[in-house]
C-alpha cells in the first residue's frame, strides 16, 4: 500500500463504506446462516421424524457452534488479524452450506450446522470488531449499525429465498428436498464474502500492535486523510503503550465494571427473546391458524420491519446516542411483549399477534439489535479486543441456546399452557426487557463521539482511581 500521505489530505467516505461493506457481509451470513432455519425446521422436522426434544437440538446445535467460534475467535483475532478470521469464517459457512443441504442423517445434519455455527460466532464479534477500528469516531455507531443492518438483510434475504423454495412444490417436495435447497442457498453469499475480503485491508489497530505503524498509518490517511491518520496513530500507540495485552487487565478495580457490561447487555439482548421470533416466527404463525405459505410470507413481513427500523438506528444511533436509544427499544420491546401476552392468553386473533411482534421487532431493531453490537465494539482496551468481546460474545450464544431450546418446551408444557395460554414466555421475555432498561439507565455510560482511545483512557482512569 501507498504510505504517501501526500495524496490523502481528506480520506475517502467512499473507502471506508466500502472496507466496512465487505466487513458486513459477515454479518449477512450471520443472519443468513441462522435464520435459514425458521422456514426449514418444519419440513426438516417430518424428513427425520424429529420429538420436540431433537427439534430443538436441531434448532440449538448451530448456537453452541456460535459460542466456541467466538471464543476461538477472540483468541486467533488478536494474534491472526481481523481479517484473517474473517477469511476463515466465510470458509466455514461455504462448508455448512454443502454439508447441511445433503445429510443422509440428523447426525450428519447436525455436525455442519455447528460448523455453520462456528463461522457465524467468527464473524458475530470480527465483523463489528473490524468496523470500528477502522471507522472514525464520527461516524463508528453507524458503520457498526451497518453490520447489524448486514444481519437482517440476511434475516430477510433467507426469508425470502425460503418462501420461493417453499412455492416450488408440494409439502411432501418440501420434505425430501425443500429443506436441502434452503441450507444450500447460503454457498453464494459465503463465496462472494470470501472473494471480497480479499480486497480490504487489515485493521489499522491491529496493525499498530504488531509494530506495522506504517501500514496502519497508510490506511488511517485513506480512511480520514493524513492529518487525522497522525493523530490517530499517535492516540493509538499512546493508548497501547498503557495496556498490559492480558485478560487480567479487565479484572482490576475499577475495569471490571467493563466486563461485566459487556456480559449482561449481552445476554439481554438475548433473552429478551428476540430470537424465538427470528427462528420460530413461522411455526408461531401457523400455531395461531396461519397455513404455511402465509406463516412464511408473514415471517417475510417480520423481516422486512427488521430491516426498515435498523436502517432509523443506522442515521441516529451517531445523533441521539447509544443510551437513549438502549432505553426508548427496551420499553417499547417490553411494552409490545405484554401485549403480545395479553393477546396470546385471550385467544385474539393472528393479526393482534402479528402486529404485536412487528411493533416488538421494530423496538428491537431500532436499538437494542445494532447498538448493543456498537456498544461491544467500542468498551474493550485494543490489545484484548478480540479476547474481551469473546468473553461477552461466548456469553451472547449461550443465552441465545437456551432460550432457543427452552421456548419449544414452555409452548409444549401442558401445564403453562392450560394456566397461560401460550402467554408465559412474552411475559417473561417481557420481565427481561424491564431489567435491560434499568441496567442501561443506570450503569451504561454514553460513548457518542468519543474515539476509541478516548473510551479506553476514560476506563483506565477509573482503574486508577
Amino acid at each position: 500500500m501507498n504510505n504517501d500521505l501526500s495524496n490523502q489530505d481528506k480520506g475517502s467516505a467512499t473507502y471506508v463504506f466500502l472496507v466496512c461493506a465487505v466487513a458486513a457481509l459477515g454479518g449477512l451470513l450471520f443472519g443468513y446462516d441462522t435464520g435459514v432455519i425458521n422456514g426449514a425446521i418444519g419440513p426438516l422436522k417430518a424428513h427425520f421424524l424429529l420429538n420436540p426434544k431433537a427439534e430443538g437440538w436441531a434448532m440449538g446445535c448451530a448456537l453452541l457452534g456460535c459460542a466456541i467460534g467466538a471464543a476461538l475467535a477472540g483468541v486467533l483475532s488478536d494474534r491472526l488479524g481481523r481479517k484473517r478470521v474473517l477469511i476463515l469464517s466465510a470458509v466455514l459457512f461455504f462448508i455448512s452450506a454443502v454439508g447441511t443441504a445433503l445429510p443422509k442423517t440428523i447426525t450428519q445434519f447436525i455436525i455442519f450446522r455447528i460448523i455453520g455455527g462456528l463461522g457465524v460466532g467468527a464473524a458475530s464479534i470480527t465483523s463489528p470488531m473490524y468496523i470500528a477500528e477502522i471507522s472514525p469516531a464520527r461516524i463508528r455507531g453507524r458503520m457498526v449499525s451497518v453490520n447489524q443492518f448486514a444481519i437482517v438483510t440476511g434475516f430477510l434475504v433467507v426469508y425470502f429465498a425460503n418462501y420461493f423454495i417453499a412455492l416450488q412444490g408440494d409439502q411432501a417436495w418440501n420434505q425430501e428436498l425443500g429443506w436441502r435447497w434452503m441450507f444450500g442457498s447460503e454457498a453464494l453469499p459465503a463465496v462472494l464474502l470470501l472473494v471480497c475480503l480479499f480486497f480490504v485491508p487489515e485493521s489499522p489497530r491491529w496493525l499498530t500492535k504488531q509494530g506495522r505503524g506504517d501500514e496502519a498509518l497508510g490506511i488511517l490517511a485513506r480512511v480520514d486523510g493524513a492529518d487525522y491518520a497522525k493523530a490517530e496513530l499517535a492516540e493509538i500507540k499512546d493508548a497501547i503503550d498503557h495496556e498490559s495485552g492480558s485478560l487480567g487487565q479487565l479484572f482490576r478495580p475499577g475495569m471490571r465494571i467493563v466486563l461485566v457490561m459487556g456480559i449482561v447487555l449481552a445476554v439481554l439482548q438475548q433473552i429478551t427473546g428476540i430470537n424465538v421470533f427470528l427462528y420460530f416466527g413461522t411455526e408461531i404463525f401457523k400455531k395461531m391458524g396461519a397455513g404455511t405459505n402465509a406463516a412464511l410470507l408473514q415471517t417475510v413481513i417480520v423481516g422486512a420491519v427488521n430491516l426498515s427500523f435498523t436502517i432509523i438506528a443506522i442515521w441516529t444511533v451517531d445523533r441521539l446516542g447509544r443510551r437513549p436509544l438502549m432505553m426508548i427499544g427496551s420499553a417499547g420491546m417490553g411494552i409490545s411483549l405484554a401485549a403480545m401476552g395479553l393477546a396470546a392468553y385471550f385467544g385474539r386473533t393472528e393479526l393482534w399477534i402479528l402486529l404485536f411482534i412487528l411493533s416488538y421487532i421494530a423496538c428491537f431493531a431500532l436499538s437494542v439489535g445494532p447498538v448493543t453490537w456498537v456498544i461491544l465494539s467500542e468498551i474493550f482496551p485494543t490489545r484484548i479486543r478480540g479476547r474481551a468481546m469473546a468473553i461477552a460474545t461466548v456469553c451472547l450464544w449461550v443465552a441465545n441456546y437456551v432460550i432457543s431450546q427452552t421456548f419449544p418446551m414452555m409452548e409444549g408444557n401442558k401445564w403453562l399452557l392450560e394456566k397461560f395460554h401460550h402467554a408465559f414466555p412474552f411475559w417473561l421475555y417481557g420481565v427481561f426487557c424491564v431489567v435491560l432498561l434499568v441496567f442501561v439507565s443506570r450503569f451504561v455510560p454514553e460513548t457518542k463521539g468519543k474515539s476509541l482511545e478516548e473510551i479506553e483512557k476514560h476506563w483506565i482512569e477509573r482503574a486508577d482511581k
